[in-house]
């Protein structure tokens, strides 16, 4: 299993426009989740602003390519859906990515996520996931994970995380909590040795997003 993080940071006043577009007429000409399995659907809330993300999973690279490709050939797809993005996107990012621990289901709605992405000194991708999977049950004693992913590419270095709240309240007790925790500590310790650099972006699903 591979996930593709696709982020567009859109034109002001574009990001739900694009969101629509997607949600509706994208979705229509996808057939669903016949060209990969939609995971998450949001806009940015705080951090980098005027984004549009959303995560897609396939199986492997390979089907990830052949499933793009025949969507890109799609008549509706490129006569339609793409001419009606164009004016609301500024410049996208990709992010290929190998789950490290299953994705998890979402209960409930009213929900954000906060999507942190660590870039860690060459080399240290590897270790770093299996030290922060194993601590992980300590963290998520103050707050629950959704997912945790080592960079594919572009970069093999990078590590992103995905967290669910119920409101910015939660998360500053669980980041309180958690800090404090002996056990998550020790990951904290360890970790500070090895990250670069860190950035943070809050999501807010939208009215297509499997997980609300």
């Amino acid at each position: 299993m591979i996930h593709e993080l696709r982020m567009y940071k859109c034109r002001p006043g574009g990001v739900a426009k694009a969101i629509e577009a997607s949600g509706t007429v994208g979705r229509r000409i996808r057939e669903g989740d016949k060209y990969g399995k939609l995971e998450g659907h949001w806009s940015s809330e705080f951090g980098l602003l005027n984004q549009y993300v959303h995560l897609w999973g396939y199986d492997d690279l390979g089907e990830m390519a052949r499933l793009r490709g025949e969507l890109a050939k799609k008549e509706a797809w490129r006569n339609e859906f793409v001419p009606m993005m164009h004016p609301h996107i500024l410049t996208q990012t990709v992010r290929v990515m190998r789950p490290v621990i299953d994705m998890k289901p979402v209960e409930g709605e009213g929900n954000f996520y906060e999507l942190r992405t660590y870039r860690l000194k060459t080399g240290a991708a590897g270790e770093f996931c299996e030290r922060m999977a194993k601590h992980m049950p300590a963290r998520e004693k103050y707050s629950k994970n959704v997912g945790l992913w080592a960079g594919v590419m572009p970069d093999p270095n990078e590590v992103t995380h995905l967290w669910v709240y119920s409101s910015l309240e939660e998360r500053a007790q669980a980041r309180v909590g958690s800090q404090a925790d002996p056990d998550w500590k020790e990951f904290l310790g360890y970790a500070a040795t090895v990250i670069e650099e860190m950035n943070s972006t809050m999501l807010m699903p939208s009215p297509y997003s499997p997980r609300k």
